[in-house]
C-alpha cells in the first residue's frame, strides 16, 4: 500500500479513536422526554415488547459513543448487524433523547473506521492472515471468497452497494485491500452506502416508535412471527454446517 494510504487510514484510525475516548470521557447521558418514553420504557410483554425495551435500553446506556463503537464492530468482520442497533437509535430520536443528526455522524464515522480497519488487514495481511484469523472473529471462508469474487466481477461500485446487502457488507473491506482499491473512493463510496443505509434504519426505527402504540396492538401477530423467522434461521444455519461438513468431508476424501 503506498505511503499516503498507509498514513490516511492511521490518521482517520487515530481520529475516531480520539472521538470515541473524548465522547467516553464526557460520559454523560441526554435526558430522556418521560412523555415519549413510556409507551417502550412501561413493562414490556410478550417477545416484540421486550426485545424492543431492552434493545432501546442497551442503546441509551451506551450513547454516541457506544453508537460509534457497536457500528465500528459492524463494519467488520463482527457480528453485530446494523439492523440491531440502528432502529433503536431511531427510538431515542423520536423521544429527543439523541439528535438525529449526532446518530448519523457517529454511526457513519463508526462505519468508516470498521471499514477502513478491515482494508487495512486486506492490503497489509491479505488473504494468508485472513484465513488465520478469521476464525476466531467467526469468519466464514466461504463468505469471504464469495465477496471477494463479487467484488471482481463489479468493481469499485460494489462498495456503495454491498452496504445494503446482509454478510457482504461486513466482508466487503478486505477484498478491497487486497485490490489495494484507491482509498479516497473507497471512503467516499463507503460514506455514502453507510449512510444512506444508516439513516434508512434510524428513520424505520423512528417512525415505528412514533406509532408504537400501534406496534403494541399488533404484538401478539408479531410475536408469532419473530418465532417462525427464529426457528427458520436455526433450521438454515443447521443445514448449512451440516452441508458444508459434508461437503468438506467429500472433498478430503477424494484427495
Amino acid at each position: 500500500m503506498p505511503s499516503r494510504s498507509r498514513l490516511i487510514v492511521v490518521a482517520f484510525a487515530a481520529l475516531s479513536l480520539l472521538i470515541s475516548v473524548q465522547l467516553f470521557a464526557q460520559a454523560s447521558t441526554p435526558a430522556q422526554s418521560t412523555a415519549q418514553s413510556q409507551l417502550v420504557s412501561a413493562k414490556p410483554h410478550g417477545i416484540t415488547e421486550t426485545l424492543a425495551y431492552y434493545s432501546e435500553k442497551a442503546i441509551r446506556a451506551i450513547g454516541y459513543a457506544g453508537l460509534y463503537a457497536a457500528m465500528t464492530a459492524e463494519s467488520m468482520v463482527l457480528p453485530v448487524p446494523a439492523e440491531a442497533v440502528m432502529p433503536f437509535a431511531g427510538f431515542l430520536v423520536a423521544e429527543g433523547t439523541f439528535s438525529p443528526f449526532l446518530v448519523i455522524l457517529f454511526s457513519v464515522l463508526g462505519s468508516l473506521s470498521g471499514s477502513l480497519i478491515s482494508y487495512g488487514i486486506g492490503a497489509w495481511g491479505g488473504k494468508p492472515f485472513v484465513r488465520r484469523f478469521g476464525k476466531y472473529v467467526l469468519l466464514d471462508q466461504r463468505d469471504l471468497d464469495a465477496t471477494e469474487r463479487y467484488f471482481e466481477r463489479r468493481g469499485t461500485i460494489t462498495i456503495f452497494f454491498s452496504r445494503f446487502i446482509p454478510v457482504v457488507r461486513h466482508l466487503i473491506s478486505i477484498p478491497a485491500g487486497v485490490a489495494r482499491m484507491h482509498l479516497v473512493p473507497f471512503i467516499i463510496l463507503t460514506a455514502l452506502g453507510a449512510g444512506s443505509w444508516n439513516t434508512f434504519l434510524m428513520l424505520i426505527g423512528r417512525s415505528l416508535r412514533e406509532h408504537w402504540s400501534v406496534v403494541q396492538r399488533y404484538s401478539h401477530i408479531i410475536d408469532v412471527l419473530v418465532v417462525v423467522l427464529l426457528v427458520l434461521a436455526i433450521i438454515w444455519y443447521v443445514y448449512r454446517h451440516l452441508r458444508r461438513r459434508s461437503e468438506a468431508r467429500s472433498g478430503a476424501e477424494n484427495q
